[in-house]
């Protein structure tokens, strides 16, 4: 990149942008190859990989099972770095070809399920509103933080952790841009959490969803990027994380899907309770 680049008045893809990623970004949508998804016993069936996103789905699911509901699950690995999310069945349930996505085969006919706030929503209704406060205001509050996680944490991964970890050359202006913005959204964070211990009343949705991404931040988890982004400081959002983390469920959660790390924090599949006590 150059400071003299003009953008075409048509942009082309002619070749790919480099990176970590590059080999698996594209600007087209649909499957690049036959495969069948593998379905196991269970009516709940997850398709996903153990980043942020997938892990909010995997963390609730836990703490369904934690409070007793009959929630099990299969949970498959779709490795992103060989594109299986470009295979015929994984487009089929989801056609943005993005992790996680859920089947649930408890339905007639099966219903298929994508973007992973759609999926906990999803999942929540499905067991009596589990984990979304009963209280109309605060129920309202819930709704209001999932969203904003949503629309916030593309800036934090598309844009700050990108550009900062993963981009082929490091580009000032884009790291302090995106620096500045994710800093914003912790002292966000920061200032709710010094008047509230969880996000909206009770443990719910919206706790489990932003700690995917902001509590593992602080917790030293993500780009290798703690101290660039002075993360102690938010002392509200770090201790709100560290309760989190230490919830039976969340060190499962963390778990399903994963198969990088040390070799106690891996589970690929997930098919039964059981299988944490084999990992």
């Amino acid at each position: 990149m150059t400071e003299d680049y003009v953008p075409p008045k048509v942009w082309t893809w002619e070749q790919p942008s480099g990176g970590q990623f590059a080999n698996i970004n594209r600007p087209i949508a649909g499957a690049t190859h036959e495969k069948a998804l593998p379905v196991g016993k269970h009516p709940l069936q997850l398709y996903s990989l153990a980043t942020p996103n997938g892990v909010k789905v995997t963390i609730l699911l836990e703490e369904l099972l934690e409070a007793g509901f009959q929630a099990e699950y299969d949970a498959w690995l779709i490795d992103i770095g060989k594109g299986d999310q470009f295979g015929s069945g994984f487009v089929a349930v989801n056609p943005n070809s993005k992790i996680p996505a859920l089947m649930d085969r408890g339905t007639t006919p099966p219903q298929r399920v994508f973007e992973s706030a759609s999926i906990m929503l999803y999942l929540a209704e499905k067991f009596g509103g589990a984990f979304i406060p009963k209280d109309a205001r605060q129920r309202t509050e819930m709704f209001s933080w999932l969203f904003w996680q949503m629309g916030s944490a593309p800036f934090v991964g598309g844009g700050f952790g990108h550009f900062y970890a993963y981009a082929p050359i490091k580009i000032e202006y884009a790291i302090n841009r995106y620096a500045m913005e994710t800093k914003r959204q912790l002292d966000v964070l920061d200032r709710h959490l010094a008047q509230n211990a969880w996000m909206a009343g009770d443990y719910s949705l919206a706790d489990m969803a932003i700690w995917a991404w902001y509590g593992n931040l602080v917790l030293g988890r993500a780009y290798n990027a703690a101290e660039f982004l002075d993360v102690a400081s938010y002392t509200h959002v770090v201790a709100w994380a560290q309760k989190i983390d230490a919830r039976p469920a969340t060190v499962r959660g963390r778990m399903v899907n994963r198969s990088w790390g040390a070799p106690q924090e891996q589970l690929p599949e997930r098919h039964s309770a059981n299988d944490f006590r084999k990992a």
